[in-house]
């Protein structure tokens, strides 16, 4: 696991671009005490370093008419199908989110969909016709109550040699 020494300027940088993603170069700049040229570097080396993973553009899912959210909890029948199971979802669009968990349960996804109809046919003819997958047990989503896309940085950089 690789960790990367910020400094406060960088922590800036990331906030602003969290908050606004197309803030121009000059208006980062200036909201963080740099010139244009060596934010724009910084914003560089941020991605480069893996840091800023990717600049995107997040849609209300209610605008593309896309309704149905649910967290759906699977246990596998032994963990070496586990790969094959992770390798399989990754086909699935509907499938937002995918976490290995410790506990009773092995996984759990959050899939977005139009309607409730569609829910029997990922279920029956994507997720269900994995190998391995022993259990399913699933939970709509009746209201969202929270939503947060920007990570919480560190109010402060920390000090000390860069991290490996």
């Amino acid at each position: 696991m690789t960790s990367w020494n910020l400094d406060q300027t960088d922590l800036q940088i990331l906030h602003h671009l969290q908050e606004n993603a197309r803030i121009s170069n000059n208006k980062l700049a200036e909201a963080v005490g740099l010139s244009p040229s060596p934010c724009s570097r910084r914003v560089q080396e941020l991605e480069a370093s893996g840091v800023i993973k990717s600049f995107n553009a997040m849609l209300d899912p209610r605008a593309i008419d896309l309704r149905v959210n649910v967290f759906i909890s699977v246990k596998m029948e032994r963990q070496l199908d586990d790969k094959s199971f992770e390798e399989a979802i990754k086909d699935f669009p509907e499938v937002m989110d995918c976490y290995y968990l410790a506990g009773s349960t092995d996984y759990i996804l959050r899939v977005v969909l139009h309607e409730l109809d569609e829910y029997n046919t990922f279920l029956s003819e994507k997720l269900g016709v994995i190998p391995g997958v022993r259990n399913i047990t699933s939970s709509f989503a009746l209201r969202q109550v929270l939503h947060r896309t920007s990570l919480p940085l560190p109010r402060e950089a920390k000090s000390g040699p860069p991290q490996p």
